[in-house]
């Protein structure tokens, strides 16, 4: 009986081994459809004007000649007041929305309408293989879209060049921190924020190898300490796809100015609810303190 340990053993180590080995290869062949949950037109609600939302759609063409689609919420009309804000004057600040890794633009219509509400134009936009976008998403492709986003923003004459604010969410971040080191921009705000596609791995699955096989970099931790805008991070502390921990990690290598806005008891996708006019204050006071700069 003793004897067959060792064999049973074996066994089981080459078991468990097989299984580490097939789930790595699935994880290299399937790693793009890991990361991209793309929804496409016509899923979504494509009717913003019947919610009384003005957006214009904008249409433009990437480097490597992929049609985008975004939606351009100009200022006008904001009501402040329903955030508990005041209404203000003189500069008026363009977010340039960089945004997560599923879904459309639609699928943010409800927190476009309130930032909106800041008294600031808001430019989102489809990441390519996203809502009306054409092509499929992969890592520099994203890089290029924002890049044409930005670009598109500059033909436009209602606008102020030099108030651009670059504003990332979960994947968009990394987009935004890619995109402030290609263009200028007056400031970003990064939003459940990551260090790097390779801790963002660990987190996900409990093999220290996955690491090693993944080929997406998404390395805003490097990108980040070249960059001298103003950077504004937010995180909520239950966030269960970006531990709060990694945000940390990223504004600790920042340079200054930065700071760091913890919302209690937000998860991932819920920041600006459970942060309610609290998180539209901070927006704002962060907004208004770039005018002195």
């Amino acid at each position: 009986m003793l004897s067959r340990i060792p064999q049973w053993l074996g066994k089981i180590g080459v078991g468990i081994a097989a299984g580490v080995v097939f789930w790595l290869v699935m994880i290299m062949i399937f790693e793009e459809q890991m990361i991209y949950f793309p929804a496409k037109y016509p899923e979504g609600n494509w009717q913003p004007r019947a919610s009384g939302m003005n957006l214009e759609d904008c249409f433009f063409t990437t480097e490597d000649g992929v049609r985008l689609h975004g939606w351009f919420y100009p200022a006008q009309g904001a009501r402040p007041e329903k955030l508990g804000l005041q209404p203000r004057t003189g500069t008026t600040f363009t977010l340039l929305w960089c945004h997560g890794n599923a879904g459309n633009i639609t699928h943010r219509l409800e927190n476009l309408r309130l930032l909106h509400e800041l008294g600031v134009n808001v430019f989102i936009f489809d990441y390519r293989g996203y809502g009306k976008s054409e092509g499929d998403p992969n890592e520099e492709g994203i890089y290029r879209d924002a890049v044409a986003a930005y670009d598109y923003l500059m033909t436009r004459k209602d606008i102020q060049p030099d108030w651009i604010v670059l504003f990332g969410r979960s994947l968009g971040t990394a987009v935004a921190v890619d995109l402030a080191l290609k263009r200028k921009a007056r400031a970003l705000i990064l939003e459940s924020a990551f260090t790097t596609a390779k801790d963002m791995a660990n987190e996900m699955f409990p093999l220290p190898i996955v690491q090693f096989v993944i080929r997406s970099s998404f390395d805003s931790l490097e990108k980040i300490r070249k960059i001298r805008a103003p950077i504004l991070f937010i995180h909520g502390n239950q966030d269960r796809t970006v531990p709060i921990e990694l945000g940390r990690k990223l504004f600790e290598v920042a340079n200054q100015p930065k700071s760091f806005y913890e919302i209690d008891r937000a998860d991932h996708n819920d920041t600006y609810i459970v942060g309610g006019k609290p998180y539209f204050a901070e927006i704002r006071k962060f907004l208004e303190s770039l005018e002195t700069r």
